[in-house]
């Protein structure tokens, strides 16, 4: 009788561990260690930048199906000649789990002053970056 318990007491943490494991590899989509950076690996992370450089907006997006939505919003928070909380651009993309970028370029040199890059997962605001240029 004694050896019927300890086997169902042993199955059972087993099965407890098991199903532990499960839910851990079932959590949420979520965005992780995003910056803003001067190369689309996000190598070179940066909160300034030069009026000529090309701005990128880094992130890795962890435990996402493939039909998982990304969307970075750019705005000129406060910059010279720009009107405030002006949206310099919108761009989505659909992927899976994946070291993700997003890319903003100006054929002009870019306003002095004050950026945002809002990143939203699933249309929902998930990471704000602050930036400026000099």
């Amino acid at each position: 009788m004694k050896k019927t318990n300890l086997s169902v007491l042993i199955l059972s943490l087993l099965l407890t561990a098991l199903l532990a494991g499960c839910s851990a590899s079932t959590s949420a989509p979520r965005l992780e260690n995003s910056v803003t950076a001067r190369d689309s690996r996000g190598e070179e992370p940066t909160t300034v930048f030069g009026e000529g450089d090309t701005l990128y907006a880094v992130t890795d997006l962890e435990n996402a199906p493939d039909d998982t939505t990304v969307r970075a919003v750019w705005t000129a928070v406060e910059a010279e000649g720009v009107e405030s909380d002006f949206q310099i651009q919108e761009t989505s993309l659909t992927t899976g789990t994946n070291k993700i970028y997003f890319e903003l370029t100006n054929p002009a040199p870019w306003p002095a002053g004050s950026y945002r890059v809002d990143l939203y997962l699933n249309d929902q605001l998930q990471e704000s970056l602050d930036f400026e240029i000099r």
